[in-house]
Parts: structure tokens; C-alpha cells; sequence
């Protein structure tokens, strides 16, 4: 017991202070947020996920991109003349994300950078003022998300995280359904991402940066490692420096549907197998096959998830992830195309009613970049709350601590730490590389 009090007051001592203080950025609220015309927004990580996110949110009448922030340069470029040609009006660009967030005008931040850069980022924009949506998973270590949710309650900020399912018609008729009890008793839930990518990543050689990059910047509280294209854009996730891999990734989109429909928000213990076992040899340090089961008490939940597969159990779309609830008269499959239920047969009858395939016609991610804008509007909470985002990314870490650990976990959500190994509470928080602090409550 003496060693867990002294592991918490350790964790609780950490601060985020980077080299320009937050003080000289500035922090008074947006002022008159509800009776702004304009909501003035900005992204941090114009590539891919990010950049989708802010169109969407632009989508919305009374928006404007006025800042953009990136470490490519060329890139950043880019994307500003997008925005200029389109609008008429030019962004502000920065290499700095503490320069951008003190940039004039600036209501709402959204952040599409790596997963090892969203705590610094999401609390300094807390403690800026800005409200902020944040890309999926929250973070790269349960303290992180901790930490974030911390700031969010502090500053008192909407902060919108990118479950972007949460906000989506398709799924939340699939839910309207689970909650009709139909299905009786809910005895398992299973999730997968069987996707059909990942083969033929190969080992590559360290080399230069591409023109117009700040490597160092990228690389930000994550250890100095030479350049190499495998750890860099989209593939930075299969490199435990940034992220956790095909769990933190698809997984989180399925491990939070689980989390909602199951109205649960922490696992009891968590136990891993896998590795990688298709391609040993490629660049990825993360598993390409991994099955993880979670004890939550009234209900078990089995992850499955298989690179380079393409199979989808339950539901016909090859490759598309999804999420089962299993119950005493049937099955409800969902996935983002469609959803059906796969009723139980008993003595010659059906034990629930047989419903047509229903599918997907709307888009979860606008659904979810309005509520977001309603949000700042009203001040409400939106539809996935920080703590639900941290819930989901605590799912999907304890699994990955599982798989690396090599050991069954159980998780004391009052405390905060896996209580059976003191070895596995290493993997909760980060070790940040100088300048870069954790935040300090």
C-alpha cells in the first residue's frame, strides 16, 4: 500500500510548462461567444484526419478559417491556399502551436496532429481559452487523458473529441434498438478491425527529413530518433513513440461504441494475445494480430483485430470494422455501413423479431463537427465529452499494457493504477523528452 501512495503522489506531481509560458499566450475567454457571428477556427496538423475535421466544421454558416498550424511547411503552404482560394480570405500560418493559439479572434482549435502531441496541445489550448475538438485517441498514455480531462473541467471548456460515431444517425438507431431490451440479456459484446491494409510495409532506412519538415518538432516530447519515412505521416502509428496501433486507432471508434451501448466506462481486468505473427518482419512495432478480452463485471468484451485480413464476421462489408452485442435472443451487428439484427432460433421460432438491414445514409463525421459548433455556441456539453474520450482511450491502452506486459490486469478505476503488477503501472505515463513537461493541475 505505501508503494501505491507514493506511485500516485509521484504521478501527481508532473506539470506541462514548455519554453514560451502559457502566461504569454493569452487566456481570456472568447468574449461573447454566444452572440459571436463568426466563430473564428484553427487547426494544429493540416494533414489527413485534421483536415477533414475543420472542412466539415466549415460546412457550418458563421465559420471562418483564420490559423493554421503545421511543422511542414510546404505543406501548410498548401492547405492555406485551399482555404484562400475557396473563402477569399487567407489563414495565418505557424510552425508554433503557442504562436497560433494567441493568434486574435481564435474561438476554436481543432487538433489532428500525432497522438504523442494531444495532451500538450489540448491543455494549452484549455489553459488559452479556446474551446477545442480533438482528434481520437485523446491521447498516447492513460495519464495523459487524465490530464486532459483535468484541463477540460478547470478551464471550463466544450472539447470535442473525434468519436465521431457519437453524433452519427446510423448508430444511434442501432442504439435505439439495444435499448428496447429486445435482445434480452447482453451476455458478450465483441469488436474487430479485420482491415486489408498493413502488407508490404518494409524496413527503411534513416535518412533527411523531407524539405520544409521540422523533424525535431514533430518528434516534440517524443525520445530523438534519426528521420525515417515508417514512423512518419499516417504510419506513425505502429511505433509505440507515438501511438499504440491498429488498438488505438480503429479501436477506439469500436471500443467507444461498446462503452455507450453498454453504458460502461472502465473495465475490471483486461488479458492479451497476439504479436506479430502474419508479418514478423516488417517495420511496425506494434502487433498485426491481437485478441483481447475485458471482464466488465455483468459482461465480457472480446477486441480482435487482424491486419491485412479484410474479413468482416456478422455484417457483408469486407474489411469495414463493427461492433456485436450478443444477447439471449439475438445479435445486433453494427458497422458505419449498416446494421441488422441476427435473431436466436428456439423450437422452431424466432426469440426476436426480424427487421431489415438498415444502412447508413448520413454523415457521422458533419453530424458531429455541428454539434460541435452548437456547442460553442451554447455552452453545452457536446455529444463526446472529454471523459468519454478518455474512457475509450483507457480501454484500448489497457489492452495494448496487456499485450506488453504479457500479464492479466486489473484495474482499479478509484486509484487510477492496475493494481496486481507494479511493473505494468510504467506503461500509464510518459516519459517526456526536454523541453516538453507534462501539465500541472
Amino acid at each position: 500500500m505505501s508503494d501505491r501512495r507514493k506511485f500516485i503522489k509521484n504521478l501527481g506531481a508532473a506539470s506541462i510548462l514548455t519554453t514560451v509560458p502559457l502566461s504569454q499566450v493569452s487566456a481570456n475567454k472568447p468574449s461573447n461567444i454566444k452572440e459571436k457571428k463568426v466563430i473564428g477556427a484553427g487547426l494544429i496538423g493540416v494533414r489527413n484526419m485534421g483536415w477533414g475535421d475543420l472542412n466539415s466544421f466549415l460546412k457550418n454558416e458563421g465559420t471562418q478559417c483564420i490559423a493554421l498550424c503545421d511543422i511542414d511547411s510546404v505543406l501548410l503552404e498548401k492547405r492555406a491556399n485551399e482555404i484562400e482560394d475557396r473563402t477569399g480570405k487567407r489563414p495565418k500560418t505557424f510552425n508554433d502551436h503557442r504562436k497560433f493559439l494567441a493568434v486574435k479572434g481564435l474561438d476554436a482549435v481543432f487538433i489532428g496532429t500525432p497522438d504523442h502531441w494531444h495532451c500538450i496541445q489540448m491543455t494549452d489550448a484549455c489553459a488559452a481559452g479556446k474551446d477545442i475538438y480533438v482528434e481520437k485517441p485523446i491521447a498516447n498514455s492513460i495519464f495523459e487523458a487524465d490530464l486532459m480531462v483535468k484541463a477540460a473541467r478547470k478551464y471550463n471548456r466544450v472539447v470535442q473529441v473525434g468519436q465521431w460515431q457519437r453524433s452519427d444517425p446510423h448508430w444511434n438507431s442501432a442504439f435505439e434498438y439495444l435499448d428496447t431490451g429486445a435482445l434480452g440479456k447482453i451476455r458478450q459484446v465483441k469488436a474487430w478491425a479485420n482491415v486489408n491494409y498493413g502488407r508490404g510495409f518494409k524496413v527503411a532506412p534513416d535518412t533527411n527529413p523531407p524539405v520544409g519538415v521540422d523533424y525535431n518538432r514533430w518528434l516534440g516530447p517524443a525520445p530523438k530518433r534519426p528521420f525515417n519515412k515508417n514512423r512518419f505521416h499516417g504510419s506513425f502509428r505502429y511505433f509505440w513513440d507515438y501511438a499504440g496501433g491498429l488498438m488505438t486507432d480503429w479501436g477506439v471508434h469500436m471500443l467507444d461504441m461498446v462503452l455507450k451501448g453498454m453504458n460502461a466506462t472502465a473495465p475490471k481486468s483486461v488479458a492479451a494475445i497476439g504479436g506479430k505473427m502474419a508479418f514478423p518482419n516488417n517495420a511496425a512495432e506494434t502487433p498485426d494480430t491481437l485478441t483481447t478480452i475485458y471482464d466488465f463485471g455483468d459482461f465480457s468484451f472480446v477486441w480482435e483485430q487482424f491486419i491485412g485480413m479484410g474479413t468482416s464476421p456478422y455484417l457483408e462489408e469486407s474489411g469495414e470494422p463493427g461492433v456485436a452485442f450478443i444477447g439471449e435472443n439475438g445479435i445486433l451487428a453494427i458497422n458505419r455501413a449498416s446494421w441488422e439484427v441476427l435473431p436466436l432460433e428456439y423450437d422452431g421460432k424466432y426469440l426476436t423479431e426480424v427487421l431489415p438491414r438498415r444502412k447508413s445514409r448520413f454523415s457521422g463525421l458533419d453530424a458531429h463537427t455541428k454539434n460541435f459548433f452548437e456547442c460553442i455556441k451554447n455552452r453545452k456539453d457536446p455529444n463526446c465529452t472529454i471523459e468519454m474520450g478518455r474512457n475509450a482511450a483507457l480501454v484500448a491502452h489497457l489492452g495494448n499494457i496487456a499485450y506488453r506486459t504479457g500479464k492479466k490486469l486489473e484495474w482499479d478505476e478509484i486509484e487510477g493504477l492496475i493494481s496486481n503488477t507494479t511493473e505494468a503501472n510504467g506503461y500509464l505515463k510518459p516519459d517526456y523528452r526536454a523541453p516538453w513537461k507534462l501539465w500541472e493541475d
